[in-house]
């Protein structure tokens, strides 16, 4: 992330007894000081390793932790086949991570690709650490859908201070 800001400014100078002003602008660029941390669930799946591989090449993020039942202990780096390992252990707990995370005080989000089954309570968790999720989940029910919503406009209505 970065911040771009630029400012006109007319600038007057003098021609033949009349004065005109010409605009001028100017740009600042200034790199941000802290990348967005991210969290993969369901790392080790073919989606979550292409997320995995996507974060590490944009700007303003990181790969911040790999969750999966699968491939537990592994460098997510070397699951993804990537040229060197990111020293990211895959771990099974949601939880940990989060918690790991969230004591740095960085801007954090989870993409979630795990079960239909399982991504109301890893949103619930999310939020409860104070972080976004993005969810990518097929096959997923339209009452779940309907219990993130209202979860979801809940629990913005509370950070805002709306009750």
């Amino acid at each position: 992330m970065a911040t771009l800001s630029c400012k006109i400014h007319p600038t007057n100078y003098k021609s033949c007894q009349n004065v005109k002003t010409r605009p001028s602008i100017s740009c600042s660029f200034q790199p941000s000081q802290t990348n967005i941390k991210v969290v993969i669930n369901g790392a080790a799946k073919e989606i979550g390793r292409a997320a995995v591989v996507a974060v590490t090449k944009a700007r303003g993020m990181e790969v911040a932790g790999a969750v999966d039942s699968y491939l537990v202990g592994e460098d997510i780096g070397k699951v993804c086949e990537m040229e060197d390992p990111l020293e990211i252990p895959i771990i099974s707990d949601l939880t940990m991570v989060l918690g790991s995370i969230s004591q740095s005080k960085a801007t954090a989000v989870v993409i979630d690709f795990t079960e239909p089954s399982k991504v109301y309570e890893n949103v619930k968790q999310a939020t409860a650490f104070g972080m976004r999720s993005v969810v990518y989940v097929p096959r997923i029910k339209l009452d779940t859908i309907a219990a993130l919503s209202a979860f979801c406009e809940k629990a913005s209505m509370v950070s805002t201070g709306v009750v």
